[in-house]
């Protein structure tokens, strides 16, 4: 389920602010938001899968939480991630 070492690699290298950024925000929300559509797809074939389900709402809530903190501490950074993620206010 987990996304493989090159894909986050490339998402790292699209969202960081600085060179040995890895962790800032909007790398977090971006990754968490690649794990969510990809669980998404996993809960399109395995309906009962509720354990998993479990993990998605964990991944939700910890993304809102980053999604409200970039919000209140740089706007601008929060509006173009939402405009490049695809993300609802």
């Amino acid at each position: 389920m987990a996304l493989n070492s090159d894909k986050k690699v490339e998402i790292i290298q699209k969202f960081k602010k600085s060179d040995k950024d890895c962790g800032s925000s909007s790398v977090q929300i971006a990754l968490l938001t690649e794990n969510i559509n990809k669980l998404s797809d996993h809960f399109n074939k395995n309906k009962k899968d509720n354990h998993s389900r479990q993990g998605l709402l964990k991944m939700i809530m910890k993304r809102r939480s980053l999604m409200k903190y970039l919000k209140k501490t740089d706007m601008s950074t929060y509006e173009n991630l939402i405009k490049e993620l695809g993300l609802r206010k």
